[in-house]
């Protein structure tokens, strides 16, 4: 089945949680589609997890298309949403359009995400108004981590709960298809999806909302620089692939590897007039 925005909402309207994940390459990509996965987040947490970055900042449109264009060649039928870097979008309304234009025309993106509520309204009306798909984020914004003093748990205060419920009507009300929830309690992320007709995705805001999101490389264990809490790792593949890397270094340097079976063959008397 082919995702699209409006199966998202037709998912939310009927009670079927939806499914995304993080990646950033073809392979990967194509993994997470055959799963049957709804979504693929081209996120700019590219920065962390490939790139190198201690967060978000540095992610360029560039990064962002070349990636997005890598996954939307692997993704056959999950929504492929790419991240707007950090500058893409705040600066103007004009600056919003024509970069989310970029992910659309060059980086294969179906629909395109953006961090903030209230602020970043009138961006979103414009981008949608575009005929561009537009996924909101509220709670913990990454890109926000120097204004918020760290990475911390959004709403937990009446008055921070208040404009959190704000900012989510606020990207309803300017089109948004979807909102992420990030870090945020998961009472008020089950109130928030609660109050919205369109769908919730969580990370780290509970089973209460419409769907669920969490970087790929996290989840499988093969990023060990930081693990929140929020987190399950369903696989320990990071220990696996090191094993394996571990044992191709041992054969190759014992040579036992490459054995016969891995080899190619000429005929003898072909090798023997070349001298």
């Amino acid at each position: 089945m082919t995702n699209t925005v409006t199966t998202f909402q037709k998912m939310k309207n009927q009670g079927e949680r939806i499914s995304m994940l993080t990646a950033y390459d073809y392979s990967m990509a194509k993994l997470i589609d055959e799963a049957g996965i709804n979504g693929i987040l081209v996120g700019d947490s590219v920065g962390n997890v490939v790139l190198g970055y201690d967060d978000t900042i540095p992610v360029t449109m560039e990064d962002m298309i070349h990636h997005g264009a890598a996954v939307a060649r692997g993704a056959k039928n999950a929504l492929v949403v790419i991240d707007m870097p950090f500058m893409s979008y705040q600066t103007s309304i004009y600056d919003a359009v024509v970069n989310a234009g970029r992910l659309m025309k060059e980086g294969g993106a179906k629909a395109v995400k953006l961090e903030g509520g209230e602020k970043v309204k009138d961006q979103i009306r414009a981008i949608v108004d575009a005929s561009i798909p537009v996924m909101g984020h509220i709670g913990l914004t990454p890109q926000s981590i120097n204004a918020f003093g760290g990475f911390k748990v959004q709403g937990k205060t009446e008055d921070t709960a208040k404009q959190l419920l704000r900012d989510a009507k606020a990207v309803e009300e300017a089109g948004a298809f979807a909102v992420v929830l990030e870090c945020v309690p998961e009472q008020l992320a089950a109130k928030v999806t609660e109050e919205l007709s369109i769908p919730t995705i969580g990370i780290g805001a509970g089973a209460g909302c419409d769907g669920q999101i969490l970087v790929y490389q996290d989840m499988l264990g093969m990023y060990s620089d930081f693990s929140p809490k929020f987190v399950k790792r369903f696989a320990e593949a990071g220990l696996i692939m090191n094993q394996a890397f571990k044992e191709y270094d041992k054969e190759v340097k014992e040579g036992t590897f490459p054995a016969k079976e891995h080899c190619f063959t000429m005929k003898e008397e072909v090798l023997d007039r070349i001298y």
